[in-house]
């Protein structure tokens, strides 16, 4: 029961997302120019662009749509081959105050609605609640609707958690906002809406995608009407700007949900707009309950997240337990860089061509760039997504790969925390993650988050991660020492004995 991404008929619930250039415009194996490269944000990505007044207009002008529709998901292309049941994991709950909470053996044990409850077992095609969603769902719908701040595996089923949250909580007699989730990216923000689509569908209730648009598409906020949507999804500097133009009223507000939450309350992140979105918020509602989900929670981030949560519920899981048991991890030993890319398209692609789908991390753009016209002069199909790519194609990239049209796709930290894709079975580090402003460090959250594209909710994957300079190799020593988890050496980069037998352990040939 993996929290799916994609969306069926969206009829009971209005999108407002950009629409779709025809496919032929635009060929899936494109290759994207590189940008000059520039002082990287978090995962390659900016929020936001200022925004310029058109020279002239007319009455005409409404905000553009973003057709959810033209995203869906074709699931008749997808097949689970290498499925496993999940493995229930530790789960410490700590609870505040005097409220009881029972575990939901059945989702009919947390009193839903039946719209909710036909949208769960005929859209999304659950049977039972996971681990996670046993656990929190609970804490989330039960009276006096304390906070939560809650980390679980990825894959792991916390999208959800928020979302029933979140429908759980609307009046859908009720035309205004009262519910609102901030994601990092906006393809985060777009898959989040699809689950909602799909899980609300029966309910009435209707959304709307606060995120960033092309400005060639983009509509100046005065000519806006207010959204009058229940339930708000976006990025939060787009979303920060619908509150200060007064679009996005806070006072009926419920449920604020914060998704890859360590992110969005990092110093390197989104903190000061997380903080004036909740400032807001607390403004203008008597009480609204917070949510924040990850897979990660560093300490720093971890204290910080008492200070703004008060008075909440917490769940975590321990440290060594979210390294994902079905994602087997691998090293490699590159003399160079050419060896790499011969790497990725004579062992891991040609041995595992029929494996599934596979993504690529970067840390450049120019590296993407640079990779995808390496491999396709090889005459290897891939398409690749950073921050540098207009958003419009960044969303056709995103739905070809999800539709299966594209086996491969590189990718900078963009895509790394919470992407879903059931048939991604290997992930390849080509370059291993850093902290932005300490090279020296590895960033074990990113690599945690990159490792879990792999293997959703219990499926089999493998990562392999190219260590060519002494820096790759003195950054992997530090992960494999984080998580205590000793990476298997691919013992001769050459060799195709060492690769079958990687992905043989992988449980994929």
């Amino acid at each position: 029961m993996a929290d799916t991404t994609s969306s069926t008929d969206t009829t009971t619930i209005e999108k407002k997302l950009p629409e779709e250039k025809p496919a032929e415009e635009v060929k899936p194996t494109e290759e994207v120019k590189p940008a000059a490269e520039v002082k990287r944000a978090w995962a390659d990505e900016v929020d936001d662009d200022d925004e310029e007044e058109p020279t002239s207009s007319t009455s005409a002008d409404k905000a553009p749509e973003l057709d959810i529709g033209s995203l869906k998901i074709d699931e008749s292309k997808n097949t689970d081959k290498f499925l496993d049941e999940p493995k229930d994991t530790n789960i410490e709950a700590v609870t505040t105050g005097d409220t009881l909470y029972s575990t939901a053996a059945t989702f009919e044990d947390l009193k839903l609605s039946d719209e909710i409850l036909k949208g769960l077992y005929v859209d999304m095609k659950f049977t039972r609640p996971s681990k996670i969603q046993s656990v929190s769902l609970p804490m989330i719908l039960t009276p006096p609707y304390k906070d939560l701040i809650a980390q679980a595996h990825n894959g792991s089923g916390k999208t959800t958690c928020f979302v029933l949250g979140m429908l759980s909580r609307v009046d859908v007699h009720r035309k205004a906002p009262q519910a609102l989730c901030i994601c990092p990216t906006r393809e985060l923000a777009i898959q989040n809406i699809e689950v909602l689509t799909k899980m609300g569908k029966y309910t009435g209730i209707t959304s709307f995608c606060a995120i960033p648009m092309d400005r060639a598409q983009d509509i100046p906020f005065n000519r806006r009407p207010a959204i009058t949507d229940q339930i708000v999804i976006g990025t939060p500097g787009t979303v920060k700007k619908w509150m200060s133009a007064k679009k996005l009223s806070a006072s009926d507000m419920k449920i604020l949900v914060f998704d890859e939450a360590d992110h969005m309350l990092a110093e390197d992140g989104f903190k000061d707009d997380s903080l004036r979105i909740i400032k807001d918020i607390e403004k203008s509602s008597a009480h609204c309950q917070v949510l924040l989900f990850s897979a990660t929670f560093n300490e720093t981030v971890k204290n910080f997240v008492s200070r703004v949560v008060k008075d909440g519920n917490q769940m975590f899981v321990k440290k060594e337990e979210l390294s994902l048991d079905v994602v087997k991890q691998y090293k490699v030993n590159c003399p160079d860089e050419s060896a790499k890319i011969h790497v990725i398209k004579d062992k891991i692609f040609e041995l595992g061509e029929k494996l599934g789908q596979t993504i690529i991390f970067v840390h450049t753009r120019r590296s993407a760039s640079e990779l995808h016209t390496a491999l396709q002069d090889y005459g290897w199909q891939c398409t690749t997504i950073h921050g540098a790519v207009e958003k419009e194609l960044r969303d056709k990239i995103v739905k070809e790969f999800k539709d299966g049209l594209t086996q491969v796709l590189i990718s900078t930290d963009l895509l790394a925390r919470g992407f879903d894709q059931s048939q991604v079975n290997v992930v390849v580090n080509y370059d291993l993650p850093v902290k932005h402003e300490q090279r020296s460090e590895p960033d074990y959250e990113v690599y945690l988050h990159r490792c879990g594209r792999a293997g959703r909710f219990g499926r089999k994957g493998a990562v392999f991660n190219l260590l060519c300079t002494r820096q790759d190799h003195m950054l992997m020593g530090k992960i494999e020492n984080h998580f205590k988890n000793n990476v298997v050496e691919i013992p001769d980069w050459q060799n195709n004995e060492g690769f079958n037998g990687a992905l043989k352990a992988a449980g994929l040939i």
